[in-house]
């Protein structure tokens, strides 16, 4: 063959294009790259493809390459020093015999084919049917419900879909478990998780009502389903992290509230009446106390428990309501709000020897245990949340921490996830980091959230059978929080 006119020379290098067989090979057996023609290819990041009749597999990536034609198993014989442009990548042997392989025609796997190795390969524990394959919209995808007694990374960008999708994993998992579940929830994004939203079949919203009927909400303000803390059922630490007390600097100080602490525990007292008591004491390291703590305008804080029954260290303790939902963002100062997050952490931590099994939730981490900790009740809530990351599994405390930015969570909480859930990120930096920390998500899949759509989500762990592409929905109780309409711009 010769390349004639420049024309003509075109013609052939795009029939060659074409003619590009589909070929994967493996040499362990359980990673294959392949090769196919880029002229009209469907082939895309996230696809399941058959390869050589008896194998499943799946594309991790795919990109153009320049090859000299004579590499290729053309029909015809190309001329001498053609470069053309084939699709080639590589991917994962889901399902096969394990042996290597070399240039095993492939093809894009049916749907069926898809549905049928998820129901052979799917757990016999709980699932948690939350959404579908991104690409073969046909194929529900269920979670592991076990999977979740290891911490699980939720993170997406603002407009994601991110608290969507929590919610619908929320939903699943007091659907099909009984599963213990705590909720920090700053944005009130969760407090009608017990409501059953309309259009959702009548069996499945019976189903979840009965299941739901053990949510329990708590929230700043008045009457019964009041949020707040009790002050005396702090710890020495606490107390002095909300009155800004430092054991050297304050040494006289701190010294009188932890001999203060078991007298007070023993006789709870609310926080007006202990600021009244101190205020009034004879001794001068307690009176200094009390004015310390009138001077902050602590003891006016709306948090704080008045005698009434039910507060967050309660309820969080032995029967407690099975799931119960902390509206941190009802209470309206950022110290209450760092108190209610920290007090529920402790409550659970303290009581870490009933091991019994607990999913903590923490929404918009970054503010319950950021990088960075901007005050002392703040880092206490880090440091407690880094022994929930590195000790909590023994006890049967689960942490699910969710954030729009990987890089101002605790570096310990991040790196001990070995579960994660991955939503639209435009952030190189940010996929560059969970790259380096969460090894176990394939870096060329990550790569992938750049592009997603809203829903749509990179799961990875062992709350899925291998890492893939799932679209979430559709919810089965209300959402929350909502953002603000666009009207103004209409």
């Amino acid at each position: 063959m010769s390349l004639g006119k420049p024309a003509d020379a075109l013609g052939i290098r795009r029939q060659l294009e074409e003619s590009v067989p589909s070929l994967a090979s493996a040499i362990d057996g359980r990673r294959f790259t392949f090769r196919t023609s880029l002229p009209g290819l469907q082939l895309a990041a996230g696809d399941y493809v058959s390869i050589g009749g008896n194998r499943l597999g799946y594309v991790h990536t795919i990109e153009p390459a320049s090859v000299d034609a004579s590499q290729l198993d053309l029909p015809d014989t190309p001329p001498v020093g053609l470069h053309v442009l084939v699709a080639q990548g590589r991917g994962t042997v889901l399902e096969g015999s394990g042996e290597p392989f070399h240039d095993e025609p492939f093809g894009t796997a049916d749907p069926e084919v898809v549905a049928g190795w998820i129901e052979r390969t799917r757990p016999y524990r709980a699932v948690l049917d939350v959404g579908a394959l991104s690409r073969s919209p046909s194929v529900r995808f269920p979670l592991d419900a076990g999977g979740f007694d290891r911490h699980t990374f939720f993170c997406g960008q603002s407009g994601s879909g991110k608290t969507y999708a929590l919610g619908t994993v929320l939903e699943r998992l007091l659907l099909e478990t009984s599963l213990r579940i705590v909720v920090l929830d700053p944005n009130s994004d969760f407090v009608r998780l017990g409501q059953v939203r309309e259009g959702v079949p009548t069996d499945l919203a019976d189903r979840y009502r009965q299941a739901a009927a053990s949510v329990v909400v708590r929230r700043g303000g008045t009457g019964e389903a009041r949020l707040h803390v009790r002050f005396t059922d702090c710890d020495a630490g606490e107390q002095a992290a909300i009155l800004r007390l430092d054991p050297i600097a304050d040494r006289s100080e701190y010294s009188a509230l932890a001999d203060m602490v078991d007298t007070v525990s023993a006789s709870p007292v609310t926080a007006a009446q202990l600021a009244q008591t101190l205020a009034t004491s004879a001794e001068p390291e307690l009176a200094a106390l009390g004015a310390r703590l009138r001077n902050l305008g602590i003891h006016r804080w709306k948090i704080w428990s008045e005698g009434d029954p039910g507060s967050l260290q309660d309820l969080v303790g032995p029967g407690g309501p099975r799931c119960l939902v902390v509206d941190i963002g009802s209470l309206p100062t950022p110290g209450e709000q760092a108190l209610a997050a920290e007090a529920v952490l402790a409550a659970l931590w303290r009581r870490r020897s009933d091991r019994e099994p607990v999913l903590v939730v923490i929404d918009e981490a970054h503010n319950v245990c950021p990088r960075s900790p901007a005050d002392a009740v703040t880092a206490l809530s880090t440091e407690l949340a880094v022994r929930f990351a590195a000790e909590g599994r023994k006890f049967g405390l689960y942490l699910l921490i969710s954030t729009q930015r990987p890089q101002r969570v605790h570096e310990l909480v991040v790196s001990q996830s070995d579960n994660l859930v991955l939503m639209r990120m435009n952030a190189a930096g940010d996929l560059a980091y969970l790259s380096e920390t969460l090894s176990f998500a394939p870096r060329a899949l990550l790569e992938r959230a750049m592009d997603f759509r809203q829903g749509e989500a990179l799961i990875a762990g062992k709350i899925a059978s291998h890492p893939t592409f799932v679209r979430f929905g559709p919810r089965i109780a209300e959402e929350g929080g909502s953002d603000v309409p666009t009207s103004w711009a209409t």
